[in-house]
């Protein structure tokens, strides 16, 4: 093994992690976008929403299995439900262009913002990991956190289903037959404002299942939402708007130019990662992945 390798493996390793987060909340916000046209800056608010109900469930000494589990069902239970409003609420929004959703969604994200820093304050919150994760492994001799690589694995697995839901189910052919001709979607029997709504949903409730997995790695704080969220649209843009494969290509490599960069050079960590951006739209302009859309 390279000698700049083996010093570099466990933050090549931390970069995977960082990178399967970044993809938890960044496929939701590309599908939202990508595929339904609708800008949801309130991607990384309800992101902090799971990051709560991990403090809420598993905070305190509490970070079994069990409670992890219940997190995670309230995440799902909480993000169907908001996404479905916000889903109607941008309805009459839909044909006024991207700055009235834009505002509206803000607006709901300060909301959010101020209702959970009334409930759980401004101070960091850190959620420990199940106890049958919270001890670490050997690699390259160096010991690294059994929890992140459990990470690793479940958006992996996660990955693979949204894969496979969009791009090779029924329901997934449905959406991309309604993007690219919803009239003739209506006339065959399909209710599009319904299947619209569990778009937005199910992009919600995976940036609500992001924030509970990423709780003992990211913690909870006032905050969080705006950088979680530039980072998603940075990864959504990279990737290719409503790619699914972009949206994983392009955060597992913001996630390595993320954290090698404060590992390496912290003083340009931020500027490593914009400048990527920049890179490979001035050669891909559509992203690494994405297809130029048609007009209209």
């Amino acid at each position: 093994m390279p000698a700049w390798l083996g010093d570099n493996l466990i933050t090549i390793v931390d970069g995977v992690a960082f990178g399967v987060l970044l993809f938890t909340i960044a496929v939701g916000l590309s599908l939202v976008f990508g595929i339904m046209d609708v800008l949801n800056l309130a991607h990384g608010a309800l992101y902090l929403v799971g990051a709560y109900l991990a403090v809420r469930f598993a905070g305190d000494g509490q970070a079994t299995a069990w409670a992890f589990l219940a997190a995670g069902l309230a995440a799902v239970v909480v993000g169907a439900a908001a996404g479905a409003g916000l889903a109607v609420l941008a309805r009459p929004l839909g044909r006024r262009g991207h700055l009235d959703q834009a505002l509206l969604t803000l607006g709901v994200a300060l909301i959010i913002g101020d209702l959970l820093s009334a409930r759980f304050g401004n101070d960091v919150q850190s959620v420990p990991p199940p106890a049958f994760l919270a001890g670490g492994v050997s690699i390259a001799g160096r010991e690294y956190p059994s929890y992140r690589l459990a990470v690793i694995v479940a958006g992996l697995a996660l990955a693979v289903l949204v894969y496979a839901l969009v791009e090779r189910s029924r329901a997934g052919a449905l959406v991309r037959a309604t993007v690219a001709d919803a009239p003739m979607v209506r006339a065959l029997g399909v209710d599009t404002g319904r299947l619209v709504v569990a778009v937005f949903a199910f992009g919600v409730v995976l940036a609500c299942l992001g924030g509970v997995l990423g709780a003992p790695v990211l913690g909870a704080y006032p905050g969080l939402d705006e950088r979680v969220l530039i980072l998603g649209l940075v990864v959504v843009v990279l990737g290719g708007l409503g790619s699914v494969p972009g949206a994983f290509l392009g955060a597992m490599v913001i996630g390595q130019v993320e954290v090698l960069g404060v590992s390496l050079l912290p003083q340009y960590a931020s500027f490593l990662v914009f400048g990527t951006m920049a890179v490979v739209l001035l050669l891909r302009p559509t992203g690494m992945l994405g297809r130029a859309r048609k007009p209209g």
